[in-house]
C-alpha cells in the first residue's frame, strides 16, 4: 500500500522505521511544524520530520490538518492509508475521508482503557500491572474507533514512563506493520471497543508533577515514575525547585514527618504520609543531576528543613 505516515516525537520513529523497511511504500510523512528547541531556542524539525528527511521522503508540516493546501497535497499523493503514531493534533473529518483505508492509529494502551494524550503515564500512576498497544481506526471521537489488534506489556515495579514507552514503541511498531499487512490483504476487520472499561488519560502538567509528601509512599513512587522523563517530578527545598529522580519506598525505615529528611552516610530518606522513601538522584536548580546523598551533604538540612 501507499502510506503517508503521521507522527511527531521520538516515540513515533520506530514505527516509521519499521514501515520504511516493510513491503509498503511510505511516500510522505506528516508531522507538527518546527518548534524552538535547545538553549538557543532555534526552530528544529521534529524527530519524525528529521527521520523522514533522512529517508528522502516528502515531509508535510501543516499548522492544522484542515489547511486547504495540506488537504490538496494529500489528495494529490492519494495514499491508501495513513498510519499514525503520536501525531499530536486532531484529524478533521475532511482529512479522514481521503485515504481509502482511512487513518489507523497506534495507541499505547489496551483500549478502551486510557484514551487520551498520556496513556502510559496514567497507567504507571494508576498502578496498573499490564498495559499494551492497540491499532485502531481513527474516527471523530477521542480514541473511540474500532480496534484492529493489540499487544500486551507488563509494567515492572521500577518502570518509568520513559522505560515503558520505549518498549511499547518497539513492539507497537511491529503491530502497526502487521496491521497494514492485514488491511492490505483484506483479512483484518476492526472490532468495536467494549462499552465497559473506559478510562481517560489527560496530559500530565508540571503542576501534576509536584510531589505532595503527605501522600502515601507507594503513590509518590508511582507519581515520580509516571512523570519521568516528562513533565519531570519535582519538589522544593528552601524555596528552590529540586528535580527528583527515582524514589523507592522504604517500609522498614523509622517514620519521618512528610517531607522531613534523614541523611545517613550512604542514603537519604524523605518522609511521606506513610513510611519514608529512599531518594535516588536529584537536580538542584541551575546545577547538574547528582546523588541525593551528595546533594544533602552540601545543603546540610537543619531541623525544620523539609521538602515541600
Amino acid at each position: 500500500m501507499r502510506l503517508v505516515f503521521a507522527g511527531t516525537p521520538e516515540t513515533a520513529v520506530p514505527a516509521l522505521d519499521a514501515l520504511l523497511k516493510s513491503r509498503h511504500e511510505v511516500v510522505a510523512a506528516i508531522t507538527r511544524p518546527d518548534a524552538p528547541a535547545g538553549r538557543g531556542r532555534r526552530l528544529t524539525a521534529s524527530p519524525v520530520g528529521q527521520r523522514a528527511a533522512e529517508a528522502g521522503i516528502e515531509v508535510l508540516k501543516p499548522a492544522k490538518a484542515r489547511d486547504p493546501e495540506f488537504l490538496d497535497r494529500l489528495r494529490e499523493i492519494a495514499p491508501d492509508c495513513c498510519p499514525v503514531v503520536a501525531y499530536g493534533a486532531l484529524i478533521p473529518p475532511v482529512a479522514l475521508d481521503i485515504p481509502r483505508h482511512g487513518w489507523i492509529n497506534l495507541h499505547f494502551s489496551l483500549l478502551p482503557a486510557w484514551r487520551g494524550a498520556a496513556p502510559v503515564q496514567r497507567a504507571v500512576l494508576h498502578g496498573d500491572e499490564i498495559t499494551g498497544a492497540a491499532t485502531f481506526q481513527i474516527e471523530e471521537g477521542l480514541d473511540t474507533g474500532p480496534v484492529y489488534g493489540v499487544v500486551t506489556e507488563p509494567i515492572l515495579p521500577t518502570d518509568t514512563s520513559g522505560d515503558l514507552l520505549g518498549r511499547l514503541a518497539a513492539t507497537g511498531a511491529q503491530l502497526l506493520v502487521a496491521t497494514m499487512d492485514g488491511v492490505e490483504e483484506g483479512e483484518l476487520e476492526p472490532r468495536p471497543q467494549p462499552a465497559d472499561g473506559v478510562s481517560l488519560a489527560p496530559k500530565l502538567t508540571p503542576e501534576d508533577a509536584h510531589v505532595d509528601w503527605g501522600l502515601p509512599a507507594h503513590h509518590i513512587d508511582r507519581l515520580v515514575r509516571a512523570c519521568t522523563p516528562a513533565p519531570g517530578p519535582w519538589t522544593t527545598f528552601r524555596g528552590d525547585r529540586l528535580k527528583l529522580g527515582p524514589v523507592r519506598p522504604a517500609p522498614d525505615e523509622a517514620p519521618l514527618a512528610p517531607g522531613e529528611l534523614r541523611v545517613t552516610k550512604t542514603e537519604t530518606f524523605a518522609g511521606t504520609g506513610s513510611h519514608p522513601v529512599r531518594l535516588g538522584d536529584v537536580q538542584p536548580q541551575g546545577k547538574q543531576r547528582m546523588a541525593a546523598t551528595d546533594w544533602a551533604r552540601g545543603v546540610r538540612p537543619a531541623e525544620g528543613d523539609a521538602l515541600i
